[in-house]
């Protein structure tokens, strides 16, 4: 197996569905511990999540009530900011744990669905500076840019939890391994 895919096992999974599929293989889980990209991609999601929950109240109160453009404009500029860091350490993460810096297989839908949430941000910006929209089309679009990234959290989220499992049930074949006798040296 090439060492940048992602490597099956033969765990079941607790529900006795089918086999456990881990998101990591033994190289790549060393490699995303030891990248220094892994704590700042934690970082950044939680601050942009904060930015994204603020910007989205202030929107909305902007299509509501036609008051606080300016303040809603300005969180979408610092929410895309955010959303820009995070993509560009993303792919430098990407490119410590498997060896690219996009589309790893084991991260394909969730980067294709990140491509999709930057051009609906970096289309907010250049109606906002060009003024090709007006500003309640603008609140539109940044609802459209955020819900795409709504689904890409929520993706990313589910890798997380993928991942969790995945090293749970690997643990606990290695353990059940070395009760058996089996277990791998290092």
């Amino acid at each position: 197996m090439d060492a940048f895919q992602t490597a099956p096992t033969d765990l079941d999974s607790p529900t006795g569905a089918a086999p456990y599929r881990a998101l990591y293989t033994p190289e790549q889980r060393k490699r995303r511990d030891a990248s220094r990209w892994t704590n700042v991609q934690g970082v950044l999601a939680i601050v942009q999540f904060v930015a994204f929950a603020i910007s989205l109240g202030l929107v909305l109160r902007f299509l509501m009530t036609g008051d606080g453009l300016i303040a809603a404009s300005v969180s979408i500029v610092v929410k895309t900011t955010l959303l820009y860091a995070i993509m560009i350490t993303g792919c430098l993460w990407e490119k410590d744990v498997f060896g690219v810096y996009l589309l790893a297989p084991a991260f394909y839908w969730e980067d294709m669905v990140s491509f999709v949430v930057i051009a609906l941000h970096t289309a907010y910006l250049i109606t906002l500076f060009t003024g090709a929209l007006d500003p309640r089309e603008q609140m539109i679009l940044a609802l459209a840019a955020y819900s795409t990234y709504a689904v890409n959290a929520t993706q990313f989220l589910l890798k997380l939890r993928a991942a969790r499992l995945g090293a749970k049930a690997e643990d606990e074949r290695v353990g059940r391994l070395e009760v058996a006798g089996l277990g791998q040296a290092g």
